[in-house]
């Protein structure tokens, strides 16, 4: 007789159960080995080309350069999110975006 669901659920929970344990030894294996490595010839983080304290750079919060300027009050915008008003009303009045690009 075939397996009920409910056996086949218990086994695959089971094997999930497993998969993770032995994925889990094996990270912390590669780890100690990858530590020893860099113990055994002084590397550093610095030296594998990584950043201390952070697993990948952060784009939120960057700064993007601004690429259209009002020449009368010297206020820019970078091209991203919405206009602001200063260009929304340049643009509404006849102006081309090109007028301000910096």
């Amino acid at each position: 007789m075939a397996p009920s669901l409910q056996e086949l659920l218990a086994q695959k929970a089971e094997l999930e159960k497993r998969i993770a344990d032995v994925q889990r030894e094996e990270k912390a294996a590669a780890i100690a080995q990858i530590r020893q490595l860099m113990q055994q010839y002084g590397l550093t983080l610095a030296d594998l080309g990584g950043r201390v304290g952070s697993a990948a750079p952060r784009a939120e919060g960057a700064k993007v350069p601004a690429k259209y300027r009002d020449p009368a009050t010297g206020a820019t915008w970078s091209g991203r999110g919405l206009q602001p008003k200063w260009l929304k009303a340049a643009l509404d009045a006849g102006r081309s975006l090109s007028d301000f690009q910096i």
